[in-house]
């Protein structure tokens, strides 16, 4: 009986703690205030122009780049390559088979014309330098033969058949004379006998060996279809573009173009048309054409890709910017121009040719000014929803 009593005074004990806890904890639950979130710092408008502080977020996924001229140009960009200048180029092959035994040249190594490329054991040109020391010999020697028949046959102590068949013999050996020599020259027009019987290859011209296709024991031939070397002068280069047949009414000789390539991108080459082909490729439908390039600073390559744009007038620079920096409200294209650090104005532009990049201003920016390449979208968004 006072165990049954115990047990229920401990449940209302237990039952009267569990529901002053569960007061308490109510009342102070309704007692605290609120929490407020914090926000980021929003930016402040004035018209078309936002205003952020300096330690705002959205100044980190904003991308804002300086703004250069560029020529004006006449139409899109063509693809085009960077190729040797034939005129300051020499591809050098070996005029007579043989095998190479020391070369002195390498890529890239400046070289001088009569500079020694390499060198080449040759069993035909020994025979040829042969042949010819043979010819010469015999020559003399018939030559001798005829002047002797002939003074013979002065004084009458020699038949006139004699003198005849002396003076065929000395004709037919000035012939094989000839015939060898016109040969060693045609063999030696770029080489040179050396001591030890072999014949050096040579520079043909001043310049930078720009290739070598071959190494110590390679066999070479005269019908080779790829060169031993090439010598180029770099700072002549070649550009050819491939022109589209509506084009070739915007494009003539001597006009100049602007160049672009991957490796530079923000530096613009100065060329001139030189040549436009006189007949169409029927596969490709396009004229070849072809445009000099001062390269005094070796930065052009050949083989190298490159992108021309005909110029309108060479003295006329627009502003360019990314294609990504504008974005267009009804009928007009704007941009976001910034004033200072955080100010960021958006203005009206007028645009000009825009290709797959870029976009040349015509009016309502100047080279020099800041602009806003990348997150322009969600400015302009930020600034609409403010209105």
């Amino acid at each position: 009986m006072i165990q049954s009593r115990k047990r229920v005074v401990f449940f209302v004990v237990a039952s009267l703690l569990v529901i002053g806890g569960g007061y308490w904890g109510l009342k102070k639950f309704r007692a605290a205030p609120p929490a407020v979130a914090v926000d980021k710092p929003a930016a402040r408008t004035s018209s078309d122009t936002l205003y952020f502080p300096a330690d705002a977020p959205q100044l980190a996924f904003l991308r804002i780049n300086p703004v250069d001229a560029f020529p004006e140009p006449l139409t899109d960009g063509l693809n085009a390559r960077i190729a040797y200048d034939d005129n300051y180029t020499a591809r050098v092959f070996s005029s007579i088979a043989g095998r190479i035994v020391k070369i002195t040249a390498e890529a890239g190594q400046q070289v001088k014309a009569g500079d020694p490329l390499l060198w080449i054991d040759s069993p035909d040109y020994a025979a040829g330098a042969s042949d010819s020391l043979k010819a010469d010999a015999d020559l003399l020697r018939k030559k001798e033969i005829f002047d002797r028949s002939k003074q013979l046959f002065d004084v009458q102590a020699l038949a006139l058949k004699d003198l005849e068949s002396a003076e065929a013999d000395w004709r037919q050996a000035q012939a094989e004379a000839q015939r060898a020599n016109a040969r060693m020259a045609n063999l030696s027009s770029n080489l040179v006998t050396a001591a030890d019987g072999k014949y050096i290859l040579r520079a043909p011209i001043d310049g930078i060996v720009s290739e070598r296709q071959v190494n110590v024991g390679s066999e070479v031939r005269p019908d080779a279809a790829n060169p031993l070397f090439v010598i180029t002068n770099p700072a002549h280069v070649w550009v050819i573009v491939d022109l589209p047949e509506l084009l070739l009414g915007k494009v003539r000789v001597g006009q100049v173009i602007s160049i672009e390539v991957d490796a530079y991108p923000n530096e613009v080459f100065s060329g001139k048309v030189t040549v436009i082909s006189e007949t169409l490729d029927p596969l490709m439908r396009r004229f070849q054409a072809r445009c000099d390039v001062n390269n005094s600073l070796h930065k052009l390559k050949p083989e190298m890709f490159a992108r021309i744009s005909p110029i309108l007038d060479s003295k006329s620079r627009l502003p360019r910017v990314p294609n990504a920096a504008l974005f267009t409200q009804g009928l007009y294209s704007f941009i976001f121009v910034e004033q200072s650090p955080g100010v960021l104005q958006r203005r009206r532009v007028t645009v000009g040719l825009q290709d797959a990049e870029f976009t040349y201003i015509k009016e309502g920016l100047h080279a020099g000014e800041r602009v806003v390449t990348s997150g322009a979208i969600l400015l302009n968004s930020e600034l609409s929803g403010n209105d």
